[in-house]
């Protein structure tokens, strides 16, 4: 019973607050493995129950998707999908004890992203015009993928943001592409999670049902909230902690 509890809580939160700010990860990840689950194994599954919210998004986005900069959107989808698939193999080939000791190293590292997410995305937006090359295009969107692919957390972000620096300027079409890329990242990270046996299906299934309802209802109440900044600093917080539980245990 506590761990269907642990799991439905965890889950409404997360996908709230994917649907408010982001961050949901800071929350399934660690009560999935604070249940017993091992850490790639939890990870592959905080993974698969973000997906359903990354699906909804990209649709709600889907008139805003647009190529801008020196790639095509059919170009950035593919060179994403090679670089998920990359980065969930390079986890496949973690060793377990290995990935324990960089686990709170990538909250650590997420939990940054995310506090400073607000100031990497204005010095983005305030950069100027200028327009990366195919080739360095390509390179960052390859690297972010990967990133994707191995760990969830920060993702939204550091999608953002290398968007930018790539040559986007609409926002809405940022958002849009941003969520395309997060599903498909999923997608593949996800077939490949599964083949090699690394999701616990007992525990997705109650924490995606959870997830998906928390981002509906996220999602309704998200324009009553004014404070957004005090929202930001709660999950920052959620995510300091979480990273020196992981460091210290």
């Amino acid at each position: 019973m506590l761990t269907y509890v642990v799991l439905i809580v965890a889950g409404l939160l997360a996908g709230g607050l994917n649907a408010v700010a982001g961050g949901g990860t800071f929350l399934s990840f660690p009560a999935l493995v604070w249940l017993g689950v091992p850490p790639i194994m939890a990870n592959a599954t905080a993974t698969l129950t973000a997906l359903p919210g990354y699906i909804g998004s990209a649709w709600a986005y889907r008139s805003e998707v647009a190529a801008e900069g020196s790639l095509k959107l059919a170009s950035i989808i593919a060179i994403a999908a090679i670089g998920g698939l990359a980065g969930a193999g390079l986890l496949l080939v973690t060793p377990g004890e290995a990935f324990v000791g960089i686990v709170p190293w990538l909250l650590l590292a997420a939990t940054v992203l995310f506090a400073a997410g607000p100031h990497l995305l204005a010095a983005v937006k305030t950069r100027g015009s200028g327009v990366a090359g195919p080739v360095v295009s390509a390179v960052a969107v390859f690297a972010v993928s990967v990133y994707g692919g191995y760990f969830n957390g920060g993702l939204g972000i550091m999608l953002l943001a290398m968007l930018g620096l790539i040559g986007f300027t609409n926002l809405h079409g940022m958002n849009g592409l941003k969520n395309l890329l997060s599903a498909i990242l999923s997608i593949v990270s996800v077939a490949t999670y599964t083949v090699a046996g690394l999701i616990a299906w007992d525990s997705a299934l109650v924490l995606a049902v959870a997830t998906t309802v928390g981002g509906y209802v996220g999602a309704s109440q998200a324009r009553r909230i004014r404070r957004t900044d005090l929202l930001r600093l709660g999950i920052v917080a959620v995510g300091a902690v979480m990273t020196v539980i992981f460091f210290v245990y």
